[in-house]
């Protein structure tokens, strides 16, 4: 018999998420090219960016170190795939979310790498094998360097490639998996890649962020029907990168200010996109709250990046988006960078509580993939915040399973 809303199915989808670029290592594509023009700067800023993060004094030295800033093997997933599927199982987890890597399929326009599409049919069949439901996402930050010189995402035209590539999948992986993400963090890639500057290709500009996200959405569509046509059982999100926004006291213009955040951060992206979402992958790192017109944490916890922790606050955002939506929701991503394993037993405790309490409330949870299985590399910042379940020591590639990790297998494990 099912358990009660109090716990979890049977069919629930208890995993851990990776993405090729951050754990495979030996990629080419428009990071790769970024990180060794980029590598140096970034070490002579770690420290004016990040000496007043707690913990600074013990990443300090990987962080001042160019080689931290450069993925290489990154932590060898690619090769490791099957040692580290094999530990996933271990820690009683049923589904895994990673990501196919464009630039090795199309490492050059209309060139196909079929030894590259093999791989990932070998991935998919070593999941199956071990009854580990696969999570696949097409995009995830990284673009083969053709298709970064033709403009990437900036220009609706170039959509087409993008297209291709995701029906070719379709065709040729297709059947091997249910569940689909087309596009990760669609307001972070364009936030941080076109409004920020800090990811390649590192522009500024309010008119290509928006540029670029309303591309995202018509990509989405896109693919999702050209998909759907290849294979029908498909089913179909983006992740959304998600927080709780809320006011910090009465005043007019600090609601309104929570209201506008919220919308941007939040409420844009999800209307633009739902209605072609068969249900809602959501990420969930952190909340805001908001005094006046900007955002002014209580900073009771930091994690080892210096975000405000309230793992809490993911059952309402859950409870929020199923409340507007009325789709199933499967958690994509959600974790913390805490180097010591002092802060994610509490963190795992916290959230499995809010998952709980948003079942209560009738909210149709499908799954939750903690961020991240592996150690990894984390884009601008490098190999020092540490989020993976499992260590890696990566002068030899060695697995070790954190105590959070054993205690999340424990929750697990209680829940069959």
């Amino acid at each position: 018999m099912a358990r009660s809303k109090q716990g979890f199915p049977k069919s629930f989808l208890w995993g851990a998420s990776t993405s090729a670029h951050q754990h495979e290592g030996g990629n080419y594509n428009q990071w790769t090219v970024w990180e060794l023009e980029n590598a140096r700067i970034k070490a002579t800023q770690a420290q004016y960016i990040w000496e007043s993060t707690p913990g600074w004094e013990k990443f300090a030295k990987e962080a001042k170190n160019p080689g931290n800033y450069v993925s290489g093997k990154s932590v060898n997933h690619y090769e490791k795939y099957k040692t580290d599927l094999a530990l996933l199982k271990r820690l009683n987890m049923n589904s895994i979310r990673f990501s196919i890597e464009w630039s090795r399929i199309e490492p050059e326009e209309g060139k196909w790498n079929a030894e590259e599409v093999e791989h990932y049919k070998r991935y998919l069949d070593e999941c199956a094998r071990l009854e580990i439901t696969p999570i696949v996402t097409l995009f995830h930050f990284t673009l083969p360097v053709w298709f970064a010189e033709k403009g990437g995402f900036r220009y609706r035209r170039n959509i087409k490639y993008f297209e291709r590539f995701c029906e070719k999948i379709a065709i040729e992986l297709g059947s091997r998996f249910k569940y689909c993400i087309t596009i990760n963090e669609p307001t972070v890639y364009a936030g941080e890649s076109y409004y920020s500057g800090n990811w390649p290709p590192n522009e500024s500009s309010w008119w290509s962020n928006f540029r670029v996200l309303g591309n995202l959405t018509v990509a989405h569509r896109r693919v999702v029907k050209v998909m759907k046509k290849a294979q029908p059982n498909l089913l179909f999100s983006q992740a959304f990168n998600l927080s709780y926004t809320y006011p910090g006291d009465d005043a007019l213009l600090t609601r309104i200010s929570a209201e506008v955040y919220n919308y941007i951060s939040n409420t844009y992206t999800l209307n633009r996109n739902v209605r072609h979402c068969d249900f809602i992958g959501v990420n969930y790192y952190a909340s805001n709250r908001v005094y006046g017109y900007r955002i002014h944490n209580p900073n009771r916890l930091l994690s080892d990046l210096g975000w405000d922790m309230q793992p809490s606050d993911i059952a309402l955002v859950l409870e929020d988006c199923y409340e507007r939506y009325k789709k199933p929701i499967l958690v994509t991503e959600n974790g913390v960078a805490d180097i010591g394993d002092k802060k994610r037993r509490w963190w795992i405790d916290q959230t499995i509580e809010a998952l709980k309490s948003a079942r209560k409330r009738d909210v149709d949870l499908i799954g939750y993939t903690h961020w991240s299985l592996l150690d990894n590399f984390e884009w601008d910042k490098g190999f020092w915040p540490r989020f993976g379940l499992i260590s890696v020591d990566r002068k030899n590639y060695r697995r070790r399973a954190r105590e959070s990790a054993k205690h999340l297998a424990n929750i697990i494990k209680s829940e069959e």
